[in-house]
């Protein structure tokens, strides 16, 4: 029986971000994918800075650049195409040095990241495999296999098994998991074409708010369009056979583009929907991604979220397979990014809700309101804001219970000098920013632990973001959350975890 420290079950976005921060630790990993090549239709088209982030760190600064579009923010229009609210995101590089938000063709993405991939001799990914069982005993689990070309079956051993194999998860019913539903739940219609034909249309997402038909319209590539449009109800997806029917609901924003000119990439009915996992491990196994959380994309949070799990769990593992943390550090994975994801869902069902529900009556209150939203102090800048929630206090973010701190936030990716930035410097490991002189102990502590020191000069970014949290000196942990922030630096030095994690390989 082979044996590899650890199997990962999927290869869509999350399972190929886990292989490739573990990888880039050092550590062996194996990724088994049910499909033999790329699934081909596109599902996620947009992520935040803090993703864009997150695939930077994977080696794909450049690649992601050249396959996506800065997002411009949200329209609100009303059925007759006239804006009722625009909420503008700037295309700038913004606090973690990339745009707000970014639109994409998740096929493209998955293909840069399997590519980037096989820069990793620690990382094998095998297509065309069917995970058929997980077994759990003391010290591993047994993955059995089928190959779905040959039928030939076999077992694999893994210390640890990730589990981004989606919303009908092996991995899940394998710990006796089940979906909680967060009373969310609506059947959409989704449209992407392909055209040479420019369509004019501001870049941005366009939000349609008709109480008859819901819908939303955005540029997701060079050439590539998306709209996805309300079910009502017995409506199907089979309703919509060939363009000739599709075309009334896209007309509005195609204009006098002729149909011979439009290709239909995918037509398809989903069903949206809020759940949670009542529990994303069991001893050796983790739910990552969809096998996890299921969120309306409303706020376009559903693929980041399964990014951010990868983000949050690779760097506790490889410190936990390389001994240097503790196996108590993983119990956190689930507390932190839970509640994170459970916050993130409910913003979305709040967003949903009020773009389309509430029928002629709500679209008459959008139309009265919508307008005047600008006028709110602070809401355009809470909307376009991309920043998510803290994470939650546990053993890894140290913090008063009633008093907001730095701890549980991310770091900024500030620039530190010339190109390189905040995570070129930390390079996946923990790093002491502080604004005070370090004393020679200190400098010496730190390196005897594994962490870099960074000094946030005066008037610098980091030097201000420090002021603002009230803080002159803060641990930020190999995912760019601050672990804790103090006034005072030999206090932060008591809950560094000794020794600190390496870098990155």
């Amino acid at each position: 029986m082979n044996t590899v420290p650890v199997v990962i079950v999927g290869a869509g976005p999350t399972g190929l971000t886990a292989a490739t921060l573990l990888a880039q630790y050092g550590v062996e990993c194996l990724v088994l994918e049910r499909w033999e090549t790329i699934y081909p239709l596109p599902r996620a088209a947009t992520l935040d800075d803090e993703v864009h982030r997150i695939l930077a760190r994977l080696g794909l600064r450049d690649d992601f650049a050249a396959i996506s579009r800065p997002h411009r923010g949200l329209r609100l229009i009303d059925r007759n195409m006239r804006v009722l609210a625009e909420f503008q995101r700037d295309t700038a590089p913004g606090r973690h040095g990339y745009p707000q938000g970014s639109t994409f063709d998740q096929p493209e993405l998955e293909s840069i990241l399997r590519t980037n991939l096989k820069r990793y001799p620690t990382a094998t990914l095998r297509g065309g495999i069917e995970v058929t069982g997980l077994t759990q005993d003391g010290s591993g689990v047994v993955v059995d296999v089928t190959d779905r070309t040959t039928g030939t079956a076999e077992s694999i051993r893994a210390a640890y098994v990730l589990g981004c194999d989606g919303a009908n998860s092996l991995a899940r019913a394998s710990i006796g998991g089940s979906m909680q539903d967060l009373k969310f739940e609506q059947r959409w219609f989704v449209i992407d074409v392909l055209t040479e034909a420019d369509l004019g249309q501001w870049e941005g997402a366009h939000q349609l708010c008709d109480p008859a038909r819901a819908g939303t319209y955005m540029r997701i590539g060079k050439t590539r369009y998306r709209w996805e449009f309300q079910l009502t109800p017995g409506e199907t997806a089979d309703d919509y056979p060939d363009l000739d029917r599709l075309h009334p609901l896209i007309s509005r924003w195609t204009g006098n583009i002729p149909v011979t000119e439009l290709e239909i990439v995918r037509a398809a009915e989903y069903t949206f929907r809020a759940q949670m996992a009542d529990r994303w491990r069991d001893r050796r196994l983790f739910l990552l991604g969809d096998a996890a959380h299921l969120t309306p994309p409303f706020i376009g949070q559903g693929m980041c979220a399964g990014v951010r799990d990868a983000m949050n769990l690779a760097w506790k593992l490889a410190g936990v397979l390389g001994a240097t943390l503790p196996e108590t550090v993983l119990d956190t994975y689930e507390i932190e990014r839970k509640h994170h994801a459970r916050a993130i869902i409910k913003l979305a069902k709040l967003i949903g809700a009020a773009m389309t529900a509430g029928g002629e009556l709500g679209n008459i209150i959008r139309r009265a309101v919508a307008p005047r939203l600008r006028h709110v102090p602070g809401l355009i800048d809470l909307a376009t804001d991309s920043e998510t929630p803290p994470l939650r206090r546990c053993d890894l973010v140290v913090r008063p219970r009633l008093r907001r701190t730095l701890a549980g936030r991310l770091c900024p990716n500030a620039v530190l000098d010339g190109d390189r930035r905040f995570d070129d410097v930390a390079a996946g490991r923990f790093a002491i920013v502080t604004s005070t002189e370090p004393s020679a102990e200190q400098r010496a502590e730190a390196e005897h632990r594994g962490a870099v020191l960074i000094t946030a000069r005066p008037g610098s970014e980091l030097h201000r973001w420090l002021t603002e949290g009230r803080a002159q000196s803060a641990i930020v942990r190999p995912d760019g959350t601050v672990l804790a922030a103090s006034k005072q630096l030999s206090r932060l030095y008591k809950v560094l975890p000794t020794p600190a994690s390496t870098m990155i390989r």
